[in-house]
């Protein structure tokens, strides 16, 4: 039941914003007087679920939920009409229009992207309000990765500053180093002394290839495992549900990030664990993965959730905050294609199945209008991207027109666009390849 609730917030989010996004090029094609001929959800090789002429367009419903389309007369596009572009040019077709005005119809559906993404997170913000976390509610400190406890940052710290600037959520500080630049953390020690600490500029990179990430979490009591993932090292070795860790190679077990801490030390070794199962205490012998991971889930049980406040703000500073969620997005998706054009990236790219995992697995319409947010400006960059066959290809070639005062051949457009177009399902199919694997051999 799980998967069908996430399937559905996700083909629901993407649907919306698919719509969205196509509406940003069919309202100024008919501004300009451009004729559009179809205007379609999702794909409909050979055949459509539904579809309406209305006027001079064909609306309709695809069965391929990859996107969607606006079919506009004159257009080098995925439907490659070439028969059509033979032809000699009507004052309708998009080719006849002004370099300027085909500019504004190509970046109509990234404008709408932006827009709906800020307008969403201005709206969540309203509603909903926003989650804070101060370092002064907190009554253990934070969980700190253990990879950067040699700079000096330990579990049991309180982050007081960032970059001089005082901390009013402490789960922002992993985003803030790994894309922001953040590198001076200003922190409270569990023995009351107060040092600022001056991390490396390639900190991003380390904690990337690492793994080491979220770099800061909440504490947690969760020792007791929740559940086993089948064939993983955790059940190979007898670990069962119900089961209370006390010991990991002879050091004691409080808190969730303990665990964590030893399995990252460990990484592909084994460790013998003490658990507590009823009314036994027995040993077991435990292979760590090389990511440090066992395969098993805990009862999170946060020590400081009291402290986490929903803080609802007026209208006006609504309208400010949820602006800066969404340009702190977009910066953040944006910082990632460093990450992204690394070999440890590539294959931590993801299809359908990692996007349909972002949701959650019951219905929650904060987390839902977050999520959407998210993926409309992920689609506003992924459009602007310089490849043929998405919008950005298609900017590329009339800023060289406009530059120049020349149009790029005809032959040299529909080169182009199979080229995008098989760009494009090879990513398609390697990402979802990625979802496969991990699914099935991981």
């Amino acid at each position: 039941m799980d998967i069908w609730i996430k399937a559905a917030q996700f083909i629901l989010s993407l649907s919306l914003l698919v719509i969205l996004h196509e509406f940003g090029h069919f309202i100024p094609a008919k501004l300009f007087k451009t004729r559009v001929e179809k205007f379609y959800l999702f794909f409909n090789p050979w055949f459509s679920l539904f579809k309406k002429k209305v006027g001079e367009t064909e609306w309709g419903i695809g069965w391929l939920p990859l996107g969607g389309f606006v079919k506009i007369s004159g257009m080098v596009d995925e439907s490659m009409d070439k028969e059509q572009l033979a032809q000699p040019a009507q004052p309708w077709e998009f080719r006849s229009k002004p370099a300027w005005q085909r500019l504004i119809i190509m970046l109509g559906g990234v404008f709408v992207n932006v827009v709906v993404g800020f307008v969403i997170y201005i709206g969540v913000v309203a509603y909903f309000g926003v989650e804070r976390l101060e370092p002064s509610s907190l009554k253990k400190g934070v969980a700190v990765h253990p990879f950067v406890e040699k700079y000096g940052l330990k579990t049991g710290d309180y982050i007081l500053a960032v970059d001089g600037v005082p901390t009013k959520n402490v789960m922002e500080v992993t985003s803030q180093v790994m894309f922001r630049d953040a590198r001076d953390i200003k922190v409270k020690h569990e023995d009351g002394k107060i040092s600022t600490i001056h991390l490396p500029e390639n900190i991003g990179h380390e904690l990337f290839e690492q793994g080491a990430f979220p770099l800061i979490s909440l504490r947690s009591n969760g020792t007791k495992v929740d559940s086993i993932v089948p064939k993983s090292n955790a059940e190979k070795g007898k670990l069962k549900k119900g089961d209370q860790f006390v010991t990991i190679n002879g050091s004691s077990i409080h808190y969730f990030d303990e665990i964590q801490k030893q399995l990252y030390l460990n990484k592909s070794k084994k460790i013998t664990a003490q658990v507590v199962r009823e009314n036994d205490t027995i040993a077991l012998n435990l292979k760590v993965t090389k990511e440090g991971t066992l395969g098993f889930t805990a009862e999170q049980k946060l020590i400081d959730l009291g402290s986490v406040k929903q803080y609802k703000p007026s209208l006006g500073e609504s309208f400010g905050l949820g602006i800066d969620l969404a340009v702190n997005t977009l910066g953040d998706y944006i910082a990632q294609f460093d990450y992204v054009f690394t070999k440890k990236g590539a294959s931590s790219l993801g299809g359908f199945a990692s996007m349909g995992n972002m949701f959650p697995s019951s219905w929650d319409w904060e987390i839902f209008w977050m999520r959407t947010a998210w993926i409309s400006l992920a689609l506003a960059i992924m459009n602007l991207l310089p490849i043929p066959a998405l919008d950005g290809g298609h900017v590329v070639f009339l800023l060289y027109e406009m530059i120049t005062g020349k149009e790029a051949p005809q032959k040299v457009l529909e080169i182009a666009q199979y080229v995008g177009i098989v760009l494009l399902l090879s990513l398609m199919l390697y990402a979802n390849g990625n979802d496969v694997y991990r699914i099935f051999f991981k």
